[in-house]
């Protein structure tokens, strides 16, 4: 099942845009070597232990750029594959199987990276009720494919963009006056916009915390804070509303961060830090 987020009209656009990108007013290696009529078959290769991530995204891709294009997929999305298995087959023109080879590559290789290292990171939460959240930072463009790449991997989408949540972070709070300030205004703002979302306020001190807790917000994120602190906080807040922890997180301290009881941690290195997967797409008969 693809996210709420990933629709074809979406789909259509990045597929159409990253095209017109790539082939310009023409694929002339292509064009000048291979008569319109050859058809062919290519494999998709493993070529390192990952998960793998966007075979659903190849099939549409395949289709959108010739839809007589006929695929057999051997895994799926969310599988832990080992080097040298084969993903799928694509039959059909090989114009259009050279057409869209970067493309797919591209995406299955950036997503399966993601989703790895989403899948790595999640394993040191199993023993705590925390849950691994991506961010905003993705690449432009592509979003749709890295937050998608997150699910993949076992984690949870935070906000998709800057209309599906307010998130109020030090420079909206030192803009507007302080913590008090800012969520008065988000409220009134929503209020008169007839809008339903939740409010966050980024907080760098306990001092931060309360002030947070006293103007009754959805969640609290505990920015940079050292685990102690974060114990401290947690207390604090009491269950009075969601906590998120973010910031500095890693391998060497995710699993501590998360048994103070928070609900969420988030990681932009998720999308913006994950390492690329060697795949390959190769003709074969």
């Amino acid at each position: 099942m693809w996210p709420n987020y990933v629709t074809p009209e979406r789909l259509d656009h990045f597929i159409n845009e990253a095209l017109k990108e790539d082939v310009g007013s023409g694929d002339h290696s292509t064009l000048s070597t291979i008569d319109e009529h050859i058809t062919k078959k290519a494999q998709l290769i493993i070529k390192e232990d990952c998960i793998l991530a966007g075979v659903e995204l190849a099939n549409y891709i395949f289709k959108k750029v010739d839809d007589k294009l006929n695929i057999s997929t051997f895994k799926k999305d969310g599988d832990l594959v080992k080097k040298g298995e084969i993903a799928f087959f694509v039959e059909g023109s090989a114009r259009s199987i050279l057409l869209s080879e970067r493309l797919v590559l591209n995406c299955m290789q950036r997503m399966s990276g993601i989703a790895t290292y989403t899948n790595y990171l999640n394993s040191f939460l199993k023993n705590t009720s925390c849950k691994l959240l991506d961010t905003r930072k993705t690449t432009p463009n592509f979003r749709l494919c890295e937050k998608w790449a997150v699910v993949i991997g076992g984690g949870i989408n935070h906000r998709f963009g800057l209309y599906d949540m307010i998130m109020l972070k030090d420079n909206h709070i030192d803009y507007a006056g302080g913590i008090k300030n800012a969520v008065l205004n988000a409220k009134d703002y929503l209020i008169k916009n007839k809008l339903a979302i939740k409010i966050e306020v980024e907080t760098r001190t306990i001092n931060e915390v309360k002030e947070a807790i006293e103007a009754n917000v959805d969640r609290i994120m505990l920015d940079n804070m050292a685990v102690d602190v974060m114990k401290e906080a947690v207390k604090i807040i009491n269950k009075s509303c969601e906590i998120e922890a973010s910031g500095g997180i890693n391998e060497n301290n995710i699993e501590a961060i998360a048994q103070t009881g928070i609900d969420f941690i988030s990681i932009g290195a998720l999308t913006h830090s994950a390492k690329n997967i060697d795949l390959s797409l190769k003709a074969f008969s």
